[in-house]
Parts: structure tokens; C-alpha cells; sequence
């Protein structure tokens, strides 16, 4: 087992017989030179996972509206593209939303996210266009119950449910990222959030290697609001067995030749 930086250009990709894509937390700031990447691998079929197909598909959130396509219930999202002059308040007012959440279509770890309403999107607009000529957003409905309640991480490996997490933002932000405050706990899902968790995951249309959904409970159901398949945190270290099962999972590649 050997690790290496997906920026690094002294590494040979092609001598390894399978790449397991871990922490690349960097690739946002690179996107398309992270794009070209991972699309280096398209030509050697079973060598990159998660698939690098399905990496692709992916990286730009904008594949949310095409899982609420599908019939998942995510978060409500609109996508603003880097040529839209819409302004802030007119896409709050279309929408009906009071509340929202601006983030960059292509992003991690909460960065370049910030909150918006219909009584600060005047004042916003400064910032809304400057960060929209830099790349494409989404727009979200601000969700209460990550403050009140929480926001789940469930994490997937050969698509079987392995552990959650439930975290938490700190007081008086709407972020869950530890480097925001936020705090992570160990929890145990009620069996609809991980049933409709896990309906989820065939409709990405590639077996997975590793998932983990991330959303919220409403009614008792499940909200999606993310599905991380290329870089996730996979929150290791708050199940006993979870490392062994991403490693079995890994073997189980290495034992097919790369195939599932």
C-alpha cells in the first residue's frame, strides 16, 4: 500500500493496480486539472474508486437536481450558472424562499458558503455577483434542523450500511464542519433514514466502493443534501468495524482485478 498526492508529478499512476481515492481535499481549488486527473484513468477500467465515471458525474453539485429528477427528495436546489445576471432577490422571490444558503457548485469543506434572505439580498448582491463570476452556485432553502436536530452522515461500503453519525454546528452557525465548530457524534439511525439512505445509492448507477449520504430528518424521512463519493471524511474512527469493512471492501476490489 503506498499513498500519494493526486497533484504530485513524479508519480507514475499507471503502475498501480488499483487507486482508492481518499483525501483529496484540495481538488475544488484545482477542478479542472482534477477533472483531467481523474479522467486519466477512464482508458484503465477498474483501476480508480470510486469509478472515475461516477467521480465525474459528481464533482459538480448541480447532480442533485438530477436525483430529485429521479424521484429523491433533496433539498431544493436552484443553480446558478456563472453567466446568470439574475439578481439575489429576484431568485429568493421566484423560489418563495425567505431563508437561503449560497454555495459554490464545486466545493468542500463549506468553503465560499454563506447565508442569504429576501431581507439581506439587497445588501448581498455585491457578493452574490462577485463569487458568481468565479463559478456556479447553487441556492438552497435554509434547513432549521441541521441547528435544532443535526445533520446525518451515513456511510456506505459495497453499498451495505456501515455507521452514522449525527453532527451538529456550533451556536449561531449553520455549518457542521469541524473547522466551523461543528461537532460529530457517533449515533444510530432509525431504520427508514437508512433504508431511504441506501435507495439512494443505485440510483447513482454505478456500484460504489464507498458512499456516505449526508442529510437531514424531516417528518421522519430522509432529506438528502449531499451524496460524497469521491473525497469523503468517513468518520473512520467513531466505528470500531468500519475500518475493516472499507478494507475488506478494498480487498474484494484488489481480488477481482479491479471489477466489483
Amino acid at each position: 500500500m503506498h499513498a500519494a498526492a493526486w497533484d504530485a508529478d513524479d508519480v507514475d499512476w499507471a503502475r498501480f493496480d488499483l487507486v482508492v481515492i481518499r483525501s483529496t481535499w484540495n481538488y475544488h481549488l484545482e477542478p479542472a486539472r482534477y477533472e483531467q486527473w481523474v479522467r486519466s484513468f477512464l482508458s484503465r477500467p477498474g483501476r480508480l474508486w470510486n469509478l472515475p465515471s461516477v467521480v465525474l458525474a459528481t464533482l459538480n453539485k448541480r447532480y442533485l437536481m438530477e436525483l430529485a429528477g429521479q424521484g429523491v427528495d433533496v433539498v431544493p436546489t436552484a443553480y446558478v450558472g456563472s453567466g446568470d445576471g439574475e439578481p439575489l432577490h429576484t431568485i429568493l422571490e421566484r423560489q418563495g424562499w425567505d431563508e437561503v444558503v449560497v454555495k459554490p457548485a464545486i466545493s468542500a469543506s463549506a468553503r465560499g458558503t454563506w447565508r442569504s434572505s429576501r431581507a439581506t439580498a439587497d445588501g448581498d448582491q455585491q457578493r452574490f455577483a462577485a463569487q458568481r463570476l468565479a463559478q456556479d452556485l447553487l441556492l438552497q432553502p435554509y434547513c432549521p434542523e441541521i441547528a435544532a436536530r443535526g445533520e446525518w452522515s451515513l456511510v456506505f461500503f459495497d453499498g451495505e450500511y456501515s455507521h452514522a453519525v449525527l453532527k451538529t454546528p456550533a451556536d449561531g452557525d449553520f455549518r457542521v464542519q469541524r473547522h466551523f465548530g461543528g461537532r460529530p457524534v457517533a449515533a444510530v439511525p432509525g431504520a427508514r433514514l437508512v433504508e431511504e439512505a441506501s435507495a439512494i445509492l443505485p440510483k447513482m448507477g454505478i456500484p460504489l466502493l464507498y458512499a456516505r449520504v449526508d442529510g437531514i430528518e424531516r417528518d421522519g424521512g430522509f432529506i438528502l443534501m449531499e451524496v460524497e463519493v469521491n473525497e469523503p471524511y468517513l468518520f473512520l474512527s467513531f466505528s470500531e468495524d468500519a475500518p475493516a469493512r472499507l478494507a475488506d471492501a478494498t480487498a474484494r476490489r484488489i481480488a477481482s482485478g479491479g471489477r466489483r
